[in-house]
């Protein structure tokens, strides 16, 4: 972050980026359950913010239920949040049957999405979406996980609709929506890569389409992609009896 950019910005617009930041490594599982969060020295020198910010943006991960502080130890992730309301929980996502029907859900909630993403976008969120292609591009040739950076992109994508409702939503389901985490253990690695590149084809599809402000193409591309997911997953289910 800039600092002359960010001594302009106002402490509570800064406070809720933060935490927005912050919220993205929990639900990507960069801070897992149970891990403690840096101190408030480590992350104003991350993110060149005040302590006030620091601490704006602590009480509202507290609010949401994403993190407890225990005085004199430390903050420490609790989860996804323990706010009322829909969520999938890990137990959901136990079977192929459950990820296809997971995969619907998408399908009906992420073209929609990316149509209004092509249409809203701004060239922040263009930047956004690029940097996260281009980790998954580099997991990939590096035969690392790009489960975090796959959901980074989606997620990134609600961001654009300009509408906080999708980006909550993608934020509640969380990187458990990537489901090749948990299926895809058996294949081979050269399998895994090749269908790893193909899907990040597909990426770069939705990405074009939102990038060249075409709703209807987004909406397509997304909608390939996802229903290319699903097909696959009910083969494995058919070939599994």
């Amino acid at each position: 972050m800039n600092t002359a950019v960010a001594l302009r910005r106002k402490p509570r617009t800064l406070a809720l980026e933060l935490v927005e930041s912050l919220g993205d490594r929990i639900r990507d599982g960069r801070l897992a359950l149970g891990d403690k969060l840096p101190t408030e020295a480590a992350i104003m020198a991350e993110f060149e913010v005040s302590r006030t910010v620091v601490r704006e943006a602590i009480s509202k991960l507290q609010a949401s239920g994403l993190v407890e502080t225990r005085h004199g130890i430390g903050t420490f992730v609790l989860g996804l949040g323990q706010a009322p309301g829909f969520k999938i929980t890990p137990d959901q996502f136990s079977t192929l049957r459950d990820v296809i029907a997971v995969l619907e859900l998408r399908i009906g909630v992420e073209t929609e999405a990316a149509a209004l993403a092509a249409q809203r976008r701004t060239d922040a969120n263009i930047a956004a979406m690029r940097i996260a292609l281009d980790a998954v591009t580099q997991a990939v040739d590096e035969g690392r996980d790009a489960v975090a950076s796959d959901f980074q992109f989606h997620l990134e994508i609600a961001r654009a609709t300009q509408n906080s409702h999708f980006a909550e939503l993608m934020g509640t389901l969380g990187s458990m929506i990537i489901p090749r985490a948990r299926l895809d253990a058996g294949n081979s690695e050269s399998d895994l890569r090749q269908y790893l590149r193909r899907v990040n084809g597909e990426h770069e599809s939705i990405y074009d389409a939102i990038l060249a402000q075409d709703p209807d193409g987004a909406r397509a591309a997304m909608r390939t992609h996802l229903a290319n997911s699903r097909e696959r997953r009910r083969r494995a289910q058919a070939e599994a009896g």
